[in-house]
């Protein structure tokens, strides 16, 4: 069993990427860790509890909500880095790439966030933070990406707005907003391509994303912040 004084951070899409390294990074802070993605394994160590299942399905939302009270006591981070991000022309998309991007990036934010922020209001205070995507301030004619737009807009747009209702009530809100960042999802003959997206000339690092989630978890001021983290695509090419 956790001690119940102990800090308690859930970490979406965790098995591996930005999620592994997030759930690493809080653990390094101090933090308890319940970890979730679709397949992921049982962790060696006592202060990381993982769970299993589809980020989409509100089911999964109320079992992971449900492990963290019963394992740690708490709740008091909730980083919702799950996402899916598929690129075509628009009218290339079909409906299950719609139903799969909207079940991932909408229905698997919403469910579980909102059970966060029931616990952390018993609790008098938390943070959420949200992982979006430059191209949602930046659209890019390389990058075809209505969809990617049409949801992490709206998480970003829900970022602001949460950060207001709950601005009073000791729950935080934030996003980062990465460029494109090296993981294994980008086979290595696409990567002077995707760095040539960026006004820097390279891609991000995981690391990058993890100490911009990090800084935001300590800045007790700073809330409905859109944190960019894109090598300088915000600012223009």
């Amino acid at each position: 069993m956790g001690t119940h004084g102990q800090k308690v951070a859930i970490i979406t899409g965790a098995s591996h990427g930005i999620g592994a390294a997030l759930a690493d990074a809080y653990r390094k802070l101090g933090y308890a860790v319940v970890a979730t993605s679709r397949t992921i394994p049982p962790s060696p160590d006592a202060g990381v509890l993982t769970v299993p299942g589809d980020i989409a399905d509100p089911a999964t939302a109320e079992r992971v909500i449900a492990a963290a009270i019963e394992r740690f006591g708490r709740v008091d981070t909730l980083v919702n880095n799950a996402g899916i991000f598929v690129t075509k022309p628009f009218t290339d998309y079909t409906q299950d790439d719609y139903a799969a991007v909207t079940a991932v990036n909408l229905a698997g934010f919403f469910r579980i966030t909102q059970l966060a922020i029931e616990q952390m209001l018993t609790q008098g205070g938390g943070h959420i933070v949200n992982i979006t995507t430059s191209l949602v301030d930046n659209a890019d004619s390389r990058v075809p990406s209505v969809l990617a737009s049409l949801t992490k807009g709206g998480l970003q747009s829900a970022t602001k707005s949460l950060a207001i209702e709950y601005a009073t009530r000791g729950i935080r809100t934030n996003a980062v907003s990465p460029g494109t960042i090296r993981t294994p999802m980008h086979p290595e003959d696409t990567i002077a391509d995707l760095a040539a997206l960026h006004p820097v000339g390279r891609l991000g690092e995981v690391s990058d994303i993890v100490d911009a989630v990090i800084y935001l978890e300590n800045a007790p001021f700073v809330t409905g912040e859109i944190l960019h983290v894109d090598g300088g695509v915000s600012a223009g090419h």
